[in-house]
């Protein structure tokens, strides 16, 4: 009698609703560990939707981690590899899951943007919120793991972080704790090209106060809008610098909030900006602080500098202008790449869909990206 076949394998009557249990209605659902034997074809596209269907924005990732973390367990289990729980903040963690000493890792994110939405299928795509970015990325670096594991490979790992969409917190953690690892191989979606470039991001918190004041006499009070208007269209005539790979600086003006009510004087205003930066900000730090001058106050929120990759022989290339996790991992786990399957631009919003195409070629991809890596490093050990 054959294996009977476990719930990552099963045809089309999977659903992961299977995968949970609620203790009692209304209560958040329950992990439930799942097991696959190594070995078995892992169903790539079944496991891209149970990712998915799971809610993970930022700050809430508690419940996929506890899901990876069980089928991790499962499979370093019958596999002779490891897993860890690494603690990021409280009800936060990573998962990491390694073979031997870590030589090279597999690394994507596992929070996401709101809203939420479930996912669908269609012959050509897999729908939903994360699917591009990241979870379909997770499933293709299991999916990886897998077919190393089947051709007797070792010493790489697996990290799965939080955070990535608002201050790379899980891969600042990560870095403080390295684990020997020399290559890291960092997924976004890159439509599975290598990436040579990405820009950076320096945000920015812009606060104006006033005096509140009727709004039939305005000379009697001083509006914070005003002033908060005057200095954003200071920022606005920055010069922006250019790069000759990665391209122009581009500015975001992405919240703006204050006032009280149509009649009265604004005392308080405040907006929310963002460069994406093509070196080191230091003259558009400057130029920042001179444009709000005395109308404002500016507040550096968030800074991630541009970064510049090594190519990998037989991969197509692209430039990004999105920034990742890979410079809070800073050199810790090793010198990066970043590659991952689906479209940037199409991550982030309602119409979030991956190839189906895609998520299979990163999987041999990430296969080969590994075992060569693995190779170089084991030939340079010689003596």
């Amino acid at each position: 009698m054959g294996r009977k076949p476990s719930p990552l394998t099963r045809g089309s009557s999977f659903h992961p609703s299977i995968l949970f249990s609620a203790e009692d209605p209304g209560t958040r659902p329950q992990f439930v560990r799942i097991q696959f034997e190594l070995g078995e074809k892992l169903n790539l596209f079944e496991l891209t939707r149970a990712l998915v269907d799971i809610e993970s924005v930022t700050n809430n990732e508690e419940a996929v981690a506890s899901f990876l973390l069980g089928l991790l367990t499962d499979l370093t289990a019958r596999s002779g590899g490891a897993v860890e729980r690494c603690p990021v903040e409280a009800n936060r963690f990573n998962v990491f899951a390694h073979w031997g000493v870590p030589l090279v890792t597999l690394s994507t994110h596992m929070d996401t943007v709101p809203p939420f939405f479930a996912s669908r299928e269609d012959p050509e795509f897999i729908w939903g919120r994360g699917s591009a970015d990241a979870k379909g990325i997770i499933a293709s670096m299991i999916a990886a793991a897998e077919k190393l594991l089947a051709a007797g490979a070792g010493n790489f790992g697996l990290l799965f972080v939080v955070g990535e969409e608002r201050n790379s917190a899980g891969a600042l953690a990560a870095a403080r704790d390295p684990r020997g690892s020399r290559f890291l191989i960092n997924g976004e979606p890159t439509d599975n090209k290598l990436v040579l470039a990405a820009k950076g991001i320096l945000r920015y918190e812009i606060e104006a106060t006033g005096r509140l004041a009727h709004s039939a006499y305005p000379e009697l009070g001083e509006s914070a809008i005003d002033k908060l208007l005057d200095a954003l269209q200071e920022i606005r005539k920055i010069p922006l610098p250019d790069d000759k790979l990665m391209g122009r600086t581009t500015l975001n003006i992405g919240v703006i909030s204050g006032g009280r009510a149509p009649n009265v004087i604004s005392d308080s205003a405040r907006a929310e900006i963002s460069f994406r930066t093509v070196d080191d900000a230091e003259t558009l730090r400057q130029a920042v602080t001179r444009a709000v001058a005395s109308r404002a106050a500016a507040k550096e929120a968030f800074s991630v500098p541009p970064m510049r990759f090594t190519s990998f022989d037989g991969l197509e290339s692209a430039v990004v202008s999105y920034t990742t996790d890979v410079p809070a991992f800073a050199s810790a786990w090793g010198q990066p790449f970043l590659i991952g399957p689906g479209s940037i631009h199409v991550a982030h919003t309602l119409e979030e869909r991956v190839p189906k195409k895609e998520l299979l070629e990163a999987a041999e991809i990430y296969k080969k990206m590994v075992a060569q890596l693995l190779t170089g490093a084991a030939e340079a050990a010689r003596p």
